[in-house]
């Protein structure tokens, strides 16, 4: 009840900011909230429930990538603290018999501890770890959840030590005027080792409108679904897929911002809406019923929402790729917006990615409805992870 109770009020806070952040240019006084929930599925504390991580690998096609992300660095930029989180994430691993992961946890000045970042904390860093645990994690936690300290933990992310290569943001805020000004914490950024860094952030958990800085044009915004898996019940091989269907979560963040410029390789995607302002969000992956292990005034197991889930989903993923492309003397993505959608609009849409079209985020219209191609709910799609990855790979840069 204590977890839930934490939670709520967050929401709540969350639901009342707009009308203060609107009025608020001071990045200090902009307060930024985790896109994350306790689900509406069952919950058992005792044991894992929703999908668990080999049934989301074999459903997308992560079985069948041999590589783990090693010789790249992906970042995950939080705040405030959750002091059971290396305890919580070992246990997590040894649970489901996974990989062991590098990872690190990176303070920017003195962050106290949080009930409802530690949950988003232990989300994000699990689900690297699963996907990517050869690559080197860290966890940047920022002193407070303003939205000068977030940025700031970013920097520290992509600079000397740390030098990630990708940077996933579960956080958001409404988006306001002068947000264009912040646009240069991720555009053409280069980390120490001058290698290019890629931004991917969570779309939001308010449905039908923009947050910020998934709406930032240098960011890749990521949405949200619902999965289906084809059976639960264990697979006769483990490369074998589990993929079934998927519908927009109905919650999941989007639509066109009123400040961003649109970039030309969105149009025509998002012509039906706009022609000149960016569309969110890029691409989507499950953004429900999901287990997490969390221990910081939570029982353990949690089964939990969010577009919080995408974001670090789909960094793990740009990192199999960069680590891929490393290995053959490639340089790394310096253009991954581009090159989704650049395979978005070849032949090989439908091999590379799920076109989701089905599901709503709201009572809008077709601005609110997920369809075929791109949609303000899902994007482009999900990952068939495997054809992706071979396609990512072999892209020019």
């Amino acid at each position: 009840m204590k977890r839930l109770s934490a939670l709520l009020i967050g929401t709540l806070l969350w639901l009342a900011l707009p009308a203060l952040v609107a009025q608020a240019p001071d990045q200090s006084h902009m307060y930024a909230h985790p896109p994350i929930r306790i689900s509406n599925w069952p919950q058992n504390p005792d044991q894992p429930t929703g999908i668990l991580p080999s049934q989301f690998k074999a459903a997308y096609g992560f079985n069948r990538i041999p590589n783990q992300g090693q010789g790249q660095t992906i970042a995950i930029v939080d705040a405030y603290d959750d002091p059971n989180l290396e305890s919580d994430v070992a246990y997590y691993v040894s649970y489901f018999h996974l990989s062991p992961c590098s990872f690190q946890k990176v303070q920017v000045g003195n962050p106290t501890d949080n009930i409802e970042w530690g949950l988003e904390e232990s989300l994000d860093v699990e689900q690297a770890c699963m996907l990517a645990p050869q690559a080197k994690i860290i966890l940047v936690e920022a002193t407070t959840q303003s939205l000068s300290d977030l940025l700031t933990a970013v920097q520290v992310a992509y600079s000397p030590p740390y030098n990630a290569t990708v940077i996933s943001m579960s956080f958001g805020y409404l988006e306001f005027s002068g947000e264009t000004g912040d646009d240069s914490y991720f555009c053409n950024i280069v980390n120490g080792n001058g290698q290019p860094v890629t931004f991917v952030a969570a779309s939001g958990d308010g449905g039908h409108h923009p947050i910020y800085p998934a709406a930032s044009r240098c960011v890749i915004a990521a949405g949200g679904t619902t999965l289906t898996l084809s059976t639960v019940l264990p697979l006769a091989n483990p490369l074998q897929l589990n993929y079934g269907m998927e519908a927009g979560w109905a919650e999941s963040g989007g639509g066109v911002s009123p400040y961003e410029p649109q970039l030309s390789y969105q149009n025509p995607a998002c012509a039906t809406w706009s022609t000149s302002n960016r569309c969110i969000p890029d691409i989507a992956s499950v953004a429900d019923n999901i287990p997490v292990y969390d221990t910081y005034g939570a029982p353990g197991w949690n089964n939990v929402a969010g577009t919080s889930i995408a974001s670090p989903d789909w960094a793990s993923f740009l990192t199999l790729v960069n680590s891929a492309r490393a290995s053959k003397g490639e340089g790394l993505l310096s253009q991954a917006a581009q090159d989704l959608y650049t395979i978005y609009y070849s032949s090989n849409y439908l091999t590379d990615f799920h076109d989701i079209t089905m599901g709503s985020n709201g009572n809008c219209g077709s601005q609110c409805n997920a369809g075929p191609d791109y949609d303000l709910v899902t994007g482009i799609g999900t990952y068939q992870a495997n054809n992706l990855y071979s396609a990512l790979v072999a892209a020019p840069n």
